[in-house]
């Protein structure tokens, strides 16, 4: 199964670091790329830094039309929303389906077609919140926490310790 994420309203100026956590956090937690609606270099460099160094083949790309995007998508559409059904109510049958998964996170206030569109309107809380929160929540419960023991293969490691930090160099 794979897990891509659509960043939904995309705002350069406000949103370039929150969105950068948003690709930081899928990346780490699971996924396999993520798409925006908006072009922002910036971000995908960033990214693909950070894939050079730290390793995985995480993508990032971007659509001219986030509806064409979802409408074409061959697989469950979740959209994470604090009006949705509770996640803890609908995960189960959410992990349970094999198929590919899309995972809408918006930015801001989405168009209301999102949510017919989707084939799970999922709340992480019923509380204004962090959309990286509740993509790390989500996806941390789909995979059932497996997605923290992926390696991920880069030129550089983190050697995990009771105190201090420690960072080896494979390359």
């Amino acid at each position: 199964m794979k897990v891509v994420i659509l960043r939904l309203g995309h705002r350069y100026a406000r949103d370039k670091r929150l969105s950068s956590h948003v690709a930081l956090t899928a990346r780490a937690f699971g996924a396999s790329e993520i798409v925006f609606d908006a072009v922002d270099s910036g971000v995908k460099q960033s990214v693909e830094r950070l894939n050079e160094l730290w390793g995985n083949g995480f993508r990032v790309s971007f659509t001219d039309s986030w509806r064409k995007f979802v409408e074409g998508f061959e697989g469950d559409v979740v959209h994470l929303t604090m009006y949705g059904l509770p996640l803890s109510k609908v995960v189960g049958k959410i992990g349970k389906s094999r198929r590919d998964k899309l995972v809408i996170v918006g930015s801001q206030k989405v168009p209301s077609e999102v949510y017919h569109l989707a084939d799970f309107n999922v709340s992480v809380g019923c509380q204004p919140h962090s959309e990286v929160a509740a993509l790390a929540v989500f996806l941390d419960r789909l995979f059932d926490g497996k997605e923290l023991l992926k390696n991920f293969k880069g030129r550089k490691v983190i050697v995990p310790q009771a105190v201090g930090k420690k960072v080896v160099d494979i390359n």
